[in-house]
């Protein structure tokens, strides 16, 4: 078994890097950093240093691996140290707006571009991204957030347009989204404080959840958007 994980020095990806290293013994793991190189080490484990927005970058990775059984992008922002999400839309800042897009839609669709072809098998191969509920637009019923919204929302949507192509190109491979809840990381830690404790998950349970969900989906289930408990979320 061969895996991918993009952002695999963040909390999810980290988790989910040491979670296939215990119950996947004869799994190869390729995981990414943006930065600083993660210090776990393990003959299993090849780090890569990635920006997933750069199409060069992406381009250069996947001449550097020859086949996936798996691929899951868990990188992302919702914040930057001098920028919250809006709480309204007067709040708007078109630099912020880009930055999500190219944080939370290019990678995916880069991805999608270069590793088409090493997902490509006579066996199930899966090619995941990790969404957020917020960026369905049937569910939306407080507003705000405009940014992260709209760029979840344009994910779902490069994740539903993947799948119909890969549906002929890839007919075996399982394209999905997938929404992990608010998680204990970086990522949600300004906003965790009105967070019910049962309702804030740490990275290890969200890694089992989607080490679950994989083993119940099959290409037939390509399309879909899935939070961590395995209940469908409208698109």
């Amino acid at each position: 078994m061969k895996i991918l994980i993009i952002g695999g020095s963040g909390g999810i990806g980290a988790a989910l890097v040491k979670l296939y290293l215990a119950s996947k013994p004869e799994a190869i793991i390729h995981a990414t950093y943006r930065a600083h190189k993660p210090i776990l080490e393990n003959t299993r484990v090849n780090w890569f240093k990635l920006d997933a927005a750069s199409e060069q970058d992406v381009r250069s990775l996947a001449d550097s691996i020859p086949s996936l059984d798996i691929l899951i992008n868990a990188a992302g922002i919702l914040h930057l140290p001098n920028r919250k999400p809006e709480k309204s839309v007067n709040d708007f800042n078109p630099d912020f707006f880009h930055h999500n897009l190219n944080s939370n839609v290019v990678p995916t669709i880069n991805l999608a571009k270069y590793f088409a072809s090493h997902l490509k098998s006579k066996q199930n191969t899966y090619f995941i991204a990790l969404s957020a509920r917020i960026g369905s637009i049937e569910d939306n019923k407080i507003g705000g957030w405009i940014s992260y919204r709209c760029s979840k929302a344009a994910l779902n949507m490069a994740i539903k347009t993947i799948s119909i192509e890969w549906k002929h190109k890839a007919p075996n491979c399982c394209v999905l989204a997938f929404q992990p809840g608010t998680t204990d990381t970086r990522l949600s830690k300004p906003f965790q404080k009105n967070v019910p404790s049962t309702k804030l998950f740490t990275p290890d349970y969200v890694a089992h959840c989607l080490l679950d969900l994989l083993d119940t989906v099959k290409p037939t289930d390509s399309g879909r958007f899935f939070s961590y408990d395995r209940t469908e979320i409208p698109w």
